[in-house]
């Protein structure tokens, strides 16, 4: 459902998606041509949201098991720098991720938008 600015019925139809550009243009009176490019542009140029895209892509270059630490480490309980992983480190860091992740875009929220 796209949104709109204004609360009349067109910009409702509009909304809804029951209505083509050319009747737009038609039912449209004077103080809605100032929206008009505002809306026209929402249809060819919707936004896409890129925060999902960039939290994940961080927290998973940041989390990598032995990239900047690893827990748990293989002679100690955490490792810093090392270059090294294991089989545990990697279901830690999984799981670390995995609560990250939820907190960021679930309980947080986070959104980047740009225009496609």
């Amino acid at each position: 459902m796209r949104e709109t600015i204004c609360k009349c019925e067109c910009c409702k139809d509009f909304s809804r998606g029951q209505m083509s550009i050319n009747i737009i243009a038609l039912k449209y009176r004077a103080h809605h041509f100032s929206q008009l490019p505002l809306i026209i542009s929402s249809l060819f140029f919707d936004m896409a949201d890129w925060g999902p895209v960039i939290v994940a892509v961080v927290l998973f270059v940041l989390l990598t098991p032995g990239l900047l630490f690893q827990i748990p480490g293989n002679n100690r309980a955490v490792e810093f720098g090392n270059m090294q992983t294991s089989g545990a480190s990697i279901v830690v860091h999984a799981i670390v991720f995995s609560g990250l992740i939820t907190i960021f875009l679930v309980a947080i929220g986070v959104h980047i938008y740009a225009a496609k």
